[in-house]
């Protein structure tokens, strides 16, 4: 049976030094891990994230719960991702 993913979605908008830099801990860790998938979403496309969050980039989400904002701990998000793996099986 497959395992499925933990989705974390990463919003943000291109241009985004710090966006650049979850997207690589988030790409990091997806490698290793491999049941993670990443989303991305650009406040750019949807006023209404653009709304909620131009001020806050990079958001990140674990299965559609905020985690954190600005910077990405690749410790804590490892952490929260087995969380999520944990309440889902």
């Amino acid at each position: 049976m497959a395992v499925s993913s933990i989705v974390v979605t990463l919003i943000g908008k291109p241009g985004c030094h710090l966006c650049d830099e979850a997207r690589a801990v988030i790409g990091e860790i997806a490698a290793r891990r491999g049941d993670v998938r990443l989303e991305e979403r650009s406040i750019l496309d949807d006023p209404a994230l653009h709304e909620r969050h131009w001020d806050e980039i990079p958001v990140v989400l674990v299965d559609g719960e905020i985690h954190t904002i600005w910077r990405v701990d690749p410790g804590r998000l490892d952490a929260a991702i087995t969380a999520a793996r944990a309440v889902g099986a």
